[in-house]
């Protein structure tokens, strides 16, 4: 009986020793990295990285709080800052991390257009690949009710958000799966979109399922030096219902190092002519060429047996969106800055 509990008082120990220098080891990692971006170039400001409470997770977790962090990168323009940032971790493997967000408002800034990004029990979960690298296998961003805009006016919000990215056979390749309950456009797009005041305030539906090819994995390059880029994107379903107006799509889109993408994807969209009045209103495509698509879309709308609602083929080649040889407009560059 003694010597059992002299074993098990030894494994304590070794535990006990174990954590705090693994929790150490932990703290100056990032204060490192922190460091390490700032001899960069970097703008780096953080207010202290210390475990939170008395214990930081102890016996089980680490859990770190970094206080007012704040990141600028100069070659890419992009900065962020929030009031703190939470790292939670098993104590046996650092590699299943878990960020948390402080509630209220971060801003994400691209050169001099700054967005402030409001949620409430913000949190993503990475699951990480053994080695210097940190490849990321999963990815799960889940929010509460969040909201975007500029500081005075609400541009998006939603009552909550569900993000899965999963890494596939191919390193470069992740299954991306997404969802928003009560999708809100606000009031300003409301008006830009030429919204009707009796659209319904939220989105019934807004889903997204793709299988997305990038030219690199994911890892801790992704944040310290480029972000990868989409070469290939298999749309399996992008749902949207506001009102009477829905819109599926799905199919498939090659794109190159400059973010054009080439490829075909089927639409099915009710009550079209809405789509088409936004789209001349948000200046996508010009009156003369709503006039011109609205005459094709009909026929082919009556050619469907529906003349309210089309099923059609959307093409995208040499920069341009297409139905059939007509063209919409330029493709938009696909590109993640």
């Amino acid at each position: 009986m003694k010597r059992g509990l002299k074993v098990l008082l030894g494994l304590c120990v070794i535990w006990v020793l174990y954590w705090a220098v693994a929790a150490w080891g932990l703290r100056q990692s990032v204060a490192n990295w922190f460091e390490t971006q700032a001899a960069r170039g970097w703008q780096v400001e953080v207010g202290g990285i210390a475990p939170r409470g008395a214990l930081g997770g102890f016996p089980w977790r680490h859990v770190t709080r970094i206080q007012a962090p704040t990141l600028a990168d100069p070659g890419t323009g992009a900065a962020w800052r929030a009031d703190w940032l939470e790292l939670h971790s098993p104590a046996i493997w650092p590699g299943r991390q878990s960020l948390r967000f402080a509630d209220g408002d971060q801003r994400l800034s691209y050169f001099d257009q700054t967005a402030v990004i409001g949620t409430e029990g913000l949190r993503a979960d990475l699951f990480l690949a053994p080695g210097l690298a940190l490849e990321l296998e999963e990815l799960g961003l889940s929010s509460g009710a969040w909201r975007i805009g500029d500081g005075e006016t609400i541009t998006l919000s939603a009552e909550d958000l569900d993000l899965r990215m999963v890494q596939g056979a191919q390193p470069e390749a992740y299954r991306i799966d997404m969802q928003a309950r009560a999708f809100r456009p606000g009031l300003r797009l409301r008006r830009l979109l030429r919204a009707a005041p009796e659209l319904p305030q939220t989105f019934d539906t807004l889903t997204l399922q793709a299988d997305v090819t990038f030219d690199t994995a994911w890892d801790r390059s992704a944040l310290e030096d480029r972000r990868p880029q989409p070469r290939r994107i298999d749309l399996d379903r992008l749902e949207a219902r506001w009102g009477q107006m829905r819109l599926k799509s799905a199919g498939t889109l090659d794109v190159d190092a400059s973010g054009v993408p080439t490829g075909e994807l089927a639409l099915q969209v009710e009550a079209w002519a809405e789509f088409l009045d936004m789209a001349v209103d948000t200046g996508f495509i010009t009156p003369g060429a709503r006039d011109q698509t609205a005459r094709v879309v009909a026929i082919l709308a009556r050619a469907s047996g529906n003349p309210e609602d089309l099923d059609i083929t959307l093409g995208f080649r040499g920069g341009y969106i297409t139905i059939g040889p007509i063209p919409l407009g330029p493709a938009p560059r696909l590109i993640i800055r």
